[in-house]
């Protein structure tokens, strides 16, 4: 795998199309701080790090919404990775801009640690910008 934060992204997106509850996926400090702000911001029900013997893994429990008795809507409605091996994104204070009008967030790796778009803006900090989440 070469990348695992788009596989993380990834296994989420394919989790919450086929209407699954939880996704695991091998942990990792990066991946359980992303998970840690899509829990603080609302798109994730619950998450929780677990030791299997010799590997950590990241469970996370899915967020949907009920539109009728039938169906069901999920709370993340996209995820895209910004940053990726191949061509890095790197964005200054100025550049950090709002995802869908305030609704979604953008997640920002700075030097003060992984952090949403507007914190890392309040703060005056830019950083690597990793995924946007809507």
């Amino acid at each position: 795998m070469l990348d695992p934060i788009a596989d993380m992204l990834t296994r989420i997106r394919n989790a919450q199309a086929a209407g699954h509850t939880t996704v695991t996926m091998h942990a990792s400090k990066l991946k359980c701080t992303i998970a840690e702000i899509l829990l603080r911001e609302g798109f994730v029900a619950r998450m929780e790090k677990q030791i299997d013997g010799i590997r950590e893994t990241l469970c996370i429990w899915l967020k949907y919404t009920v539109v009728s008795q039938t169906e069901r809507a999920p709370a993340i409605q996209e995820m895209t990775r910004i940053s990726k091996q191949g061509c890095r994104v790197y964005v200054k204070k100025s550049e950090i801009k709002k995802v869908k009008n305030g609704y979604g967030i953008a997640i920002v790796s700075t030097s003060e640690g992984v952090m949403t778009g507007k914190e890392a803006y309040r703060r005056g900090l830019g950083g690597e910008y990793i995924c946007r989440v809507w």
